[in-house]
């Protein structure tokens, strides 16, 4: 009889087991937090630390059907959830937060393309290269007095401080991809009569271009730590500034909402560049 073991590389455990499997760590991590909930509420039934349910429901109620506090809204007596929702906390939150997050993405878009000329032309690696290197060590975070003394503490400020963090490693990284390209690949397509930009455009980038969405997937949570951390020492609004405005007033049962939607939104975001790979490249999917 056949035994079954987790540290069998040849195992493949079934697709039920499979499911199981995936959400035992959340069960247990929901299960290790009620347990706490219910002890610290022993002790103290007005415990703001561990919210309870009943605390958290309260929250989010809050969030997604109150105005902000320094919102002038006020709502009419017979206003739809729809209405109610457009005025929340977490609505005008999350919108100012994508707004600058998603500048950033397309900023990025640049880089990409430099990084594909850098690695593919002598010339430009020569010039941009060792300057992206010593670039990427300097600490994005140190850079942000000087954002703020440039930009002001608006939208640019943070903005900038996202694509300086994120955009050098991204570039040296694109840079890989496309050294890794085989030189045989390219001098058949110049003996194919293709010129330098038919080789960089459409040859070398539709091969890199699956691999630079994944490297963009990887860099989704340093783009949204670089986000938060411009959010939460300059900003009015923003799904980092609502955080910290919460911790001074220990309103647990608004942060904890607030760090669940962050992820679920940076799920979704990484759902569909995985759907979009799939869709555009089906080739280099396993």
């Amino acid at each position: 009889m056949a035994v079954f073991s987790p540290f069998d590389i040849q195992a493949r455990p079934n697709r039920l087991l499979a499911q199981a499997l995936s959400c035992l760590l959340f069960v247990i991590c929901i299960g290790l937090y009620m347990q706490t909930s219910i002890s610290r509420h022993r002790v103290n039934s007005e415990d703001r630390v561990v919210p309870n349910a009943a605390q958290l429901a309260a929250g989010i109620h809050a969030s997604i059907l109150e105005p902000a506090e320094e919102d002038d809204y006020i709502p009419a007596d017979n206003a739809s959830h729809w209405e109610l929702l457009r005025h929340s906390m977490i609505w005008k939150d999350t919108a100012s937060s994508g707004r600058r997050f998603l500048i950033s993405l397309c900023l990025l878009v640049p880089a990409v393309v430099l990084a594909l000329h850098i690695g593919l032309f002598p010339w430009f690696g020569a010039g941009f290269l060792r300057f992206v290197l010593f670039f990427d060590k300097i600490i994005a975070l140190s850079l942000l007095p000087i954002l703020f003394i440039v930009f002001g503490i608006d939208e640019w400020s943070k903005i900038a401080l996202i694509v300086i963090g994120v955009a050098p490693t991204m570039i040296l990284d694109v840079t890989q991809m496309v050294k890794s390209v085989p030189q045989e690949q390219i001098v058949k397509a110049f003996t194919l009569d293709a010129n330098n930009f038919d080789v960089a455009y459409r040859v070398v980038s539709r091969q890199v271009m699956p691999q630079v969405i994944n490297s963009l997937r990887l860099n989704l949570k340093p783009m949204m730590l670089f986000l938060f951390a411009g959010e939460m020492i300059a900003a009015s609004d923003g799904l980092a500034y609502r955080i910290a405005i919460m911790r001074r007033h220990m309103g647990m049962d608004v942060i904890l909402p607030y760090v669940l939607w962050v992820a679920f939104l940076l799920f979704l975001i990484d759902f569909s560049l995985r759907a979009l790979n799939r869709r555009m490249h089906p080739w280099f999917q396993p």
